[in-house]
């Protein structure tokens, strides 16, 4: 197997455990974090269209040439962002709150007209966006977890947005089986230029939890189940025709992907049609993805992570017909939020990944070349807990801290 994996110099066990434990705790001591951060290195991957990796035993660098910008505040764990036509630009909070932002000033009123969500450990009120043509239809879409601590699920819906009240709540899809806990419900939304969407199911967590008398995040690999996976539907939450396992009697159709633990950041490449995700392992073992459809990811059958107890969950690292990861995190940075930067206005950066880190407290900036090789990666510091990053229409790049007075933070680099 060949993959991008970033490893401490040094670093104590106690450390180690404590990072892992931030990557699936709705809590962590973020500067503890940041302080590991910077003793990690890096040895760069097999990329999508070569076999040979690229190798680098010096220390992940620490990124110079940026200014980090606080646009706002005040924002009660933020989980994801989007942009109206009109340049305003909504805010999802965990806690079941869709704020929005005009001119970069945070409306005080919540939008009206958001059901009950089921707002427990890590699930809550999470992604949002808009549909493409919402000039036209002013759809918006939503994840969320919906349920009791004992029966829980993701759910996927949509809203038409009329002034400052959310009308016509419809929920277009939820997840096959409904799991106890409040762990993994993964949630990204991205859109295709088809105008199908795909969403991100997490597996539903970890042991001792269980499903079907065995570990829940065996239904990963299970595919009659949505856990685990990525599914691709149409935007009235329809099955697309030409789905990879549209015509099978053995897997659901909604599937597009599968073998994921938990993925919390996607983005999509247009130019070169791939889509890019990033997912926590359990201690350590974060993996950045090309995802493609019909694939398997290999989760929890091949695996970089290990037990939060330290024990293996498997001894394989790699297997035929599973596809491999192309960056590897140990110790966990904890990825959530992705975007793919593909604007003029920061030259510099265009073509390039950034993955934003819970534990780590950073923004990853990975440079891709031309042929989507992963070449070197450097980190943007931020001093929070990074949940969400995106491109904004206005072509700057925008962060949201996972925090009780969660930030909106702009960051761009300082030279061309």
């Amino acid at each position: 197997m060949k993959t991008h994996i970033i490893r401490p110099i040094t670093a104590t066990l106690s450390v180690i455990i404590l990072l892992a434990l931030g990557a699936c705790s709705s809590t962590d001591n973020s500067s503890s974090a940041q302080n590991a951060n910077q003793s990690t290195t890096a040895q760069n991957t097999n990329s999508p269209t070569s076999k040979n990796p690229l190798f680098s035993d010096k220390n992940v660098a620490v990124a110079k040439n940026f200014k980090a910008t606080t646009v706002l505040q005040g924002l009660e764990r933020p989980w994801g962002m989007t942009w109206l036509t009109d340049g305003a630009m909504l805010i999802t909070e965990r806690p079941g709150r869709v704020r929005i932002v005009r001119n970069g000033t945070l409306d005080p009123n919540p939008i009206a007209g958001v059901p009950e969500i089921f707002a427990s450990n890590q699930g809550g009120l999470m992604d949002v966006s808009v549909h493409p043509n919402f000039e036209k239809n002013a759809k918006v879409y939503f994840t969320y977890s919906h349920g009791t601590s004992q029966a829980n699920r993701t759910r996927v819906a949509r809203a038409t947005l009329d002034g400052s009240t959310f009308k016509n709540w419809e929920v277009i899809f939820q997840v096959s089986q409904a799991k106890p806990g409040g762990q993994h419900f993964g949630s990204r939304i991205v859109w295709l230029p088809d105008n199908t969407m795909l969403v991100a199911i997490g597996d539903g967590g970890n042991p001792p939890t269980r499903l079907n008398g065995d570990f829940i995040r065996k239904q990963a690999q299970n595919l009659n189940s949505h856990l685990g996976k990525v599914v691709r539907l149409n935007d009235d939450g329809s099955i697309p025709k030409d789905n990879p396992f549209a015509a099978s009697d053995n897997a659901d159709q909604a599937i597009y992907s599968y073998g994921h633990r938990n993925i919390q950041g996607m983005a999509f490449d247009s130019d070169a049609n791939r889509l890019w995700s990033t997912e926590h392992g359990s201690r350590g073992g974060d993996e950045l993805n090309l995802v493609e459809a019909g694939k398997n990811y290999g989760w929890p059958e091949v695996t970089h992570s290990k037990e939060y107890t330290g024990g293996e969950i498997s001894s394989e690292r790699s297997r035929p017909g599973m596809i491999d990861p192309k960056v590897v995190w140990t110790p966990a940075i904890a990825p959530s939020g992705l975007a793919f930067y593909s604007n003029d206005r920061f030259g510099v950066w265009k073509g390039d990944l950034f993955a934003g880190g819970l534990v780590s407290g950073d923004v990853r900036r990975i440079d891709l070349d031309a042929n989507g090789n992963v070449v070197k990666e450097e980190s943007i510091p931020i001093g929070g807990r990074v949940r969400d990053v995106r491109q904004g229409p206005d072509g700057g790049l925008y962060v949201l801290t996972d925090e009780q007075d969660g930030k909106l933070i702009s960051i761009e680099p300082t030279q061309s």
